[in-house]
C-alpha cells in the first residue's frame, strides 16, 4: 500500500534529518513508528503528507509511493486525493462549529459521500452522535480526538496517519480510540501511528518500526518486539 524507500530529508539545506529511511505499510494493517524525541518521526510524517515546506525541509533522495504510484514531493492536496489523511497532533478542530459541521469540512474532497461517511463516523463514535449538534469546543479532549479522526475519515482514505493519537487522554478514552482504530483497520484502511503508549501499541499494531537518529534501526511484529528488551531499552528507554 504505502512504500517509503531510502528517504533522505534535509532542513534548511544543511541539516540532514532522515538518513535512508525505508519501510512499508501493507493494506489493512496498523503499523507504528517508534522513537525518542528528535529521532525523526515527525519528519517522516511530513514527508509522506507533503508538509515539509512548513519547516523549510526537502526530500533529497528516495521515494514515497501509494499502491505503486509515486507521490514524492507532491502537494498536500494531491496527496489527500491519493488517499492519505492525517490527524495532526493537537487535534485542531474548529471549536466554534458543531460536530457535524466539522465532519462536513473533512469531506470537501468527496462531497458525494458526505452523508454516508458522517453516519459511519457517528456509528464508530456513539458519543459524537449524542453531541452531533453541539459546538465542538465543548467536547472533552478525548471526544475532540475522536472528532479529528472522524473528520479525517471523511476523505475516504486508504491510509490514516495519527501523530500522538492518545497523548494526555485518560485510559478509558484511550481504549475507546484503540477499539475504533481496530475497526478502521478491519474495514481495510491502513494506519500509521505515532504514540508513546507502547503497551497499548503492542496490542493493536501488526508491525512496528523504530527510528533512531534518522534511520530505521529495527522492524518487526508485536511478538518480536515484546521479546526484544534490549531493543526497547536501547532505543526507547523502556
Amino acid at each position: 500500500m504505502l512504500s517509503v524507500q531510502n528517504l533522505e530529508v534535509v532542513y534548511q539545506d544543511v541539516i540532514l534529518v532522515l538518513r535512508g529511511v525505508s519501510f512499508e505499510i501493507p493494506k489493512g494493517e496498523i503499523v507504528s513508528l517508534l522513537g525518542s524525541n528528535g529521532s525523526g518521526k515527525t519528519t517522516v510524517i511530513r514527508s509522506i503528507t507533503g508538509l515539509l515546506d512548513i519547516q523549510n525541509g526537502d526530500i533529497t533522495k528516495g521515494t514515497i509511493s501509494v499502491d505503486g504510484e509515486d507521490i514524492t514531493n507532491e502537494k498536500p492536496s494531491k496527496i489527500v486525493e491519493k488517499g492519505i489523511a492525517q490527524v495532526l497532533e493537537g487535534r485542531r478542530i474548529f471549536a466554534e462549529l458543531s460536530v457535524v459541521e466539522n465532519l462536513r469540512l473533512g469531506g470537501h474532497t468527496n462531497s458525494k459521500d458526505i452523508p454516508q461517511n458522517i453516519d459511519r463516523v457517528l456509528d464508530l463514535f456513539p458519543i459524537l452522535k449524542e453531541r452531533s449538534k453541539g459546538e465542538a469546543g465543548y467536547l472533552s479532549g478525548g471526544e475532540q480526538q475522536m472528532l479529528a479522526i472522524g473528520r479525517a475519515l471523511l476523505t475516504n482514505p486508504k491510509l490514516l496517519i495519527l501523530d500522538e493519537a492518545t497523548e494526555g487522554l485518560a485510559p478509558i478514552i484511550r481504549e475507546k480510540i484503540w477499539e475504533a482504530l481496530r475497526n478502521i483497520r478491519d474495514s481495510g484502511i491502513s494506519i500509521l501511528i505515532i504514540d508513546k503508549n507502547l503497551k497499548d501499541l503492542l496490542t493493536i499494531s501488526d508491525n512496528h518500526n523504530i527510528i533512531h537518529r534518522g534511520k530505521i534501526v529495527w522492524s518487526g511484529s508485536s511478538v518480536q518486539l515484546r521479546s526484544s528488551e534490549d531493543v526497547t531499552q536501547t532505543f526507547l528507554g523502556i
